[in-house]
């Protein structure tokens, strides 16, 4: 069972998980060097737990506390009530769902032993917006996408906004980061895996003829908002697919794009 403890100071030193949360350079540097991640909101907290991620500790406005009754004398970790005025002051923000748990990352897997067991895969490169990763992992876990390749200048997926916006999506689909690029992408092709690049270009194939679909192991690779894949990592794939666009409009935001090309890549697949 947890402690329940409650704190008045913003500057106690138990606080620090949770500290300036809104600084996003702080926390990109902080988190993964110290191996932890910020779950908020009591859906994400559970999800996270569920998938079997350990809680450092939770940090929870006074009505949470009934809410989250269930969890708090499940864990061992520490739970610190606080009022809604001193969570602001340590986060940087009003925590509207009055529920932030700090957890404890996993060792990331890494890319072949993905690609040994995956037969439909994302490959991202320098998507650095964690609004679309979150999208994009929300989808992929909705759509059937069975892992996610990160090139190395990628977001950190469990970087708070991204694990929201996943509504938790983020602990369901594996991942791992490609340790160079685009080179990294050889061992995709190796794995028996065709590269389809997500492109608006002209030149593309539609991606109802390529008919993802039908292939045995696709990669599907997106590129970051606005400047799309770079001519690196289109070079490096087998086919340019593009989504038919209508009434002018020449592409779709990458979180979209990315829901309508995880429909194409995964309806009608071979039971695995």
């Amino acid at each position: 069972m947890a402690e329940l403890i409650t704190v008045d100071d913003p500057d106690d030193p138990r606080l620090s998980d949770y500290i300036g949360l809104t600084d996003v350079e702080l926390r990109r540097r902080r988190e993964p060097a110290e191996g932890l991640f910020i779950a908020e909101g009591e859906k994400v907290i559970r999800r996270a737990r569920q998938t079997g991620y350990e809680m450092r500790s939770m940090l929870l406005s006074a009505k949470w506390v009934d809410v989250m009754r269930d969890v708090i004398d499940e864990v061992p970790a520490p739970v610190y009530a606080v009022a809604p005025e001193l969570a602001e002051r340590v986060t940087g923000y009003h925590v509207h769902r009055g529920a932030l748990a700090s957890m404890q990352r996993k060792p990331l897997p890494a890319a072949d032993e993905l690609l040994a067991t995956a037969r439909r895969v994302v490959v991202m490169e320098s998507v650095n917006d964690h609004t679309n990763i979150g999208a994009i992992f929300r989808s992929a876990a909705a759509l059937g996408m069975d892992a996610v390749l990160l090139s190395p200048d990628c977001a950190d997926p469990l970087y708070r906004r991204s694990v929201k916006v996943s509504m938790g999506a983020v602990f369901s689909v594996p991942y791992a980061r490609l340790e160079v690029w685009p080179k990294g992408l050889e061992a995709v092709r190796e794995a028996g895996f065709r590269l389809l690049a997500l492109t608006p270009d002209a030149k593309a194939t539609s991606i109802d003829e390529a008919a993802p679909h039908r292939l045995e192991r696709v990669a599907l690779m997106l590129g970051a908002e606005g400047d799309g894949l770079s001519t690196r990592a289109l070079m490096a794939a087998d086919e340019w697919v593009r989504i038919p666009m209508a009434h002018g409009v020449d592409s779709l935001n990458v979180g979209a794009a990315a829901a309508v090309a995880f429909y194409a890549v995964a309806t009608g697949r071979p039971e695995s």
